[in-house]
């Protein structure tokens, strides 16, 4: 079965009957960067979204930006809105003298419901530094303040920061950029086919020294700036050593390991629910469950989607590739 030539990648099962599907493609690359299996299209190119934050905050470490770990990490993030991100952010617009009022994030609640309804109760507002992707715009206004260029377009695609931000996610893919579309946060958005996009997280996983290695290991030593405490993508973090990995919307995923292998994933239907799902199978299927040092459990745990029925589990989500 499939859609638009995009084969089942998980069945919707309830009360034992499968009553939907969700569509997709996945690539898994061995250690050599050679393609090691694959589902469904992934040559083509898609609109990673926030799975390529990682390759901008690598792209201005090359520019010279010098944050502290734990503030590039935060400027990998799609950030839960908990108190230490929206400090993290304040943090890193201070570091170039400047303020919230730079962000040019829409105006937004936190992600996770406890920081939104903290938010709510205390008569709070949406506002630009509460935005998920405020980490990396403070990063990009920091970077363009150190280059000594404009802050007020730092998001037009002409600009130079997202000029050499292009050039970097190029370089690292390994393919030409065909679509430079406008994000949710409104900033450039960068396609490239699933295979690129494994192909740039596993380089910067394996990076030694130098700015990759200096992104990677923010992300490894501070997972929790890059996401929430609450979040799937922290707990495959921890379950799995020195993995690096980033989601972004309309259900991207992407991770590497330090010895260069590499996943990433999509489903045409973009539901946020079923991406930890697939990763966690997409573990399974390349053995990464069986390794010393991963806790497996808890990487089955990341792919654990239950469906109610009058408040107790009647089905689940479930790979199917």
């Amino acid at each position: 079965m499939s859609v638009a030539g995009l084969p089942v990648v998980a069945e919707i099962v309830r009360s034992g009957f499968v009553e939907g599907h969700h569509y997709g493609s996945i690539v898994a690359l061995a250690a050599d960067g050679t393609v090691d299996w694959s589902v469904g299209e992934v040559a083509a190119q898609v609109l990673p979204r926030s799975s390529n934050k990682p390759l901008q905050a690598l792209a201005m470490v090359e520019l010279g930006l010098d944050l502290p770990d734990d503030l590039l990490a935060l400027a990998c993030a799609s950030h839960s809105g908990e108190s230490f991100h929206v400090e993290g952010v304040r943090r890193t617009l201070a570091s170039a003298g400047l303020d919230e009022s730079a962000l040019q994030t829409p105006a937004d609640y936190p992600l996770d419901d406890d920081a939104r309804e903290a938010v709510v109760r205390a008569g709070g507002a949406k506002a630009p530094v509460l935005m998920n992707c405020s980490g990396k715009h403070a990063a990009m206004l920091a970077t363009c303040v150190l280059r000594g260029w404009d802050t007020a377009t730092y998001l037009d695609p002409a600009h130079p920061l997202q000029v050499a931000i292009a050039d970097t996610f190029a370089r690292l893919t390994g393919e030409p950029i065909d679509t430079v579309a406008v994000d949710g946060c409104g900033a450039p958005l960068l396609s490239t086919s699933l295979t690129g996009l494994a192909r740039a997280f596993s380089t910067l996983a394996t990076a030694t020294d130098g700015p990759q290695r200096r992104v990677a290991d923010a992300i490894r030593r501070h997972p929790e700036y890059v996401s929430g405490t609450t979040r799937d993508e922290l707990a495959l973090h921890r379950a799995v050593p020195g993995l690096i990995g980033k989601a972004g919307a309309e259900s991207c995923y992407a991770i590497a390991l330090p010895d260069g292998r590499a996943w990433a994933l999509k489903t045409d239907d973009g539901a946020a629910r079923v991406r930890p799902v697939l990763m966690a199978e997409a573990l399974r299927r390349s053995g990464v469950l069986d390794e010393a040092g991963v806790d497996a459990a808890a990487v089955a745990s990341t792919g654990r989607f239950e469906l109610l029925g009058g408040g107790v589990p009647v089905g689940e989500i479930r790979a199917a590739f």
